[in-house]
């Protein structure tokens, strides 16, 4: 069996390495001794014959942002079906805030699809730099930037909460609602994160194979995440 990896508009969602989530998450699966793939759908394509391993959806730019929702909105009824089925989504940035209700702009601002309940609103000033959150697996790591937090609709969970940084400016981050996991977290996410990535794996494959076993590149992100906390002196 191969783990197919949908990694959506990869042309408009990747300026910051987030499309890549992707492939990282192929590449652990392939550690584990699991079969995968990613699988690119581009701005126009036809949606995809196959029910997904799992979905990741990246970061784009303000300018992209209409043509990415409108994409979106032509996968709307299978992104709903996904995660009626629990495939899990990772959703980045802009990723998120197109699918709230709302998305504000400076000129206004433009519907999401509404498949996240709560709201993308301007922060008092754009915030970029270190975003370090406290979550269900253990403390993530990477960096944030953006102009607008994200307002969820009273009870809905976020990823975690934020320890340094903006998050979704309300001192969390993110969103964890059922299969889906919604972050601001840049890095990419999934590669800076190994605890987090191996709970995707998991979730991708079940009990199939030994999704916690550490990965090829576990001892650099655990590195690199150690010189940040010393960096920003956290405990």
């Amino acid at each position: 069996m191969t783990h197919r990896i949908l990694q959506l508009f990869p042309e408009l969602t990747n300026v910051n390495g987030d499309g890549e989530n992707a492939l990282a998450l192929a590449r652990r699966l392939e550690w584990a001794g699991a079969d995968a793939e990613v699988v690119p759908l581009a701005e126009g394509d036809p949606a995809p014959g196959f029910s997904p391993a799992a979905v990741v959806l990246g970061s784009g730019v303000d300018s992209a942002l209409e043509r990415t929702r409108d994409a979106l909105a032509t996968l709307r009824g299978q992104l709903t079906g996904w995660l009626a089925a629990d495939v899990p989504l990772l959703v980045v940035g802009t990723g998120v805030e197109l699918l709230s209700r709302r998305v504000e702009l400076p000129d206004g601002a433009i519907d999401g699809l509404g498949l996240v309940p709560g709201e993308a609103t301007a922060l008092p000033g754009r915030v970029a730099g270190d975003l370090v959150v406290d979550s269900a697996w253990g403390r993530l790591f990477g960096y944030e930037n953006h102009g607008r937090g994200l307002t969820l609709d009273e009870g809905v969970t976020p990823l975690g909460g934020v320890v340094r940084g903006a998050g979704n400016g309300t001192g969390s981050d993110g969103i964890r609602l059922g299969s889906l996991f919604g972050t601001h977290l840049h890095g990419p996410v999934v590669a800076r994160n190994p605890r987090f990535a191996m709970a995707l794996v998991a979730a991708i494959a079940g009990d199939t194979i030994d999704a916690y076993a550490p990965g090829r590149a576990d001892a650099v992100a655990d590195a690199v995440n150690a010189a940040t906390a010393r960096r920003l002196d956290l405990s």
